[in-house]
C-alpha cells in the first residue's frame, strides 16, 4: 500500500513597515513662556434672599418683593434683565390651638457691573430690612478676548526666548514644530459667603464707597518647541 506524504508549508509574509519621521528626530529647542495681567470684575451677582417674617406683622414675600423691584428700579437697575429668581421654597409650621400656616421665601440673583452700585443696593436692602444678601460670584465679561490676546503675547516671548538662546551659538530658530498651552483664572470665581451684617447705626444715611471689587488675575502659559536651523 503506497502512502501518501503531504508536506504543507507554511508561507509568512513579511511587511516592510515604513516608518514616519517625527519631529524628535531633528535638532530642536524647547522653550516655555508664561503671560499674566488683573482685571477688574464688571459682573457682579448678589445673592438675596426674602423670607416672610413669622410674627403677628408678618410681611408677605410678594410685598417685600415688589419694594425691592422699586427700591432697584431708583437705582438705575433693569429688574427685568438683571434680576432673576434662583430657588422659591415653602416651610409648614403648626402653632397651639391655631391652624397650619405656610411661610415661603424667595432667594434671587441680581446681576451689577461695579462695586458703587454693589454697595448702594445693600444699603437699600438693607433700608427694607433685607438682610439675607451676600457676594454670589464676579466675572469679566471680556474674558474670551483676554484669553486670546494672552496666548498670542506668550506664543512672542516664548520666540523671543528661542531667540536670544540660538543667536550666541550662532544657529536659527525655525518653525515651531509642537506647542502646549494652559490657561487659568486667580482667584475667587466664587466670593466667600459674606451675609449683610445688621448694623447699628442708619446705613441708609451713609453713602457707600466707590470702590472697586479685588481683581481677577488671568494667565497663560505655553510650551514650544522649535526647529533648529544651521
Amino acid at each position: 500500500m503506497k502512502r501518501i506524504i503531504v508536506l504543507t508549508c507554511l508561507f509568512v509574509p513579511i511587511f516592510l513597515i515604513a516608518q514616519s519621521k517625527s519631529f524628535l528626530d531633528v535638532p530642536y529647542l524647547e522653550t516655555s513662556a508664561r503671560v499674566d495681567t488683573l482685571v477688574t470684575p464688571d459682573r457682579i451677582y448678589l445673592n438675596i434672599t426674602i423670607q416672610e417674617k413669622d410674627s403677628r406683622g408678618r410681611r408677605s414675600v410678594e410685598e417685600q418683593e415688589n419694594k425691592m423691584a422699586q427700591k432697584l428700579k431708583d437705582l438705575g437697575i433693569d429688574v427685568d434683565e438683571q434680576l432673576v429668581i434662583k430657588d422659591l421654597s415653602s416651610s409648614f409650621k403648626r402653632y397651639f390651638l391655631r391652624s397650619k400656616e405656610v411661610l415661603k421665601s424667595k432667594q434671587y440673583s441680581l446681576l451689577v457691573y461695579d462695586g458703587l452700585t454693589a454697595g448702594e443696593v445693600l444699603v437699600a436692602l438693607e433700608a427694607l430690612d433685607i438682610a439675607n444678601t451676600y457676594l454670589e460670584k464676579t466675572e469679566y465679561s471680556k474674558m474670551d478676548a483676554l484669553e486670546l490676546e494672552l496666548k498670542s503675547r506668550a506664543m512672542k516671548k516664548a520666540q523671543k526666548k528661542a531667540l536670544a538662546l540660538t543667536q550666541p551659538l550662532g544657529q536659527k530658530v525655525g518653525p515651531a514644530l509642537h506647542i502646549v498651552d494652559s490657561y487659568g483664572t486667580v482667584p475667587v470665581a466664587y466670593a466667600p459667603r459674606m451675609k449683610m451684617a445688621m448694623a447699628e447705626m442708619d446705613m441708609a444715611a451713609e453713602a457707600p464707597l466707590d470702590v472697586d471689587f479685588e481683581k481677577i488675575k488671568v494667565e497663560t502659559s505655553v510650551q514650544v518647541k522649535f526647529k533648529l536651523v544651521e
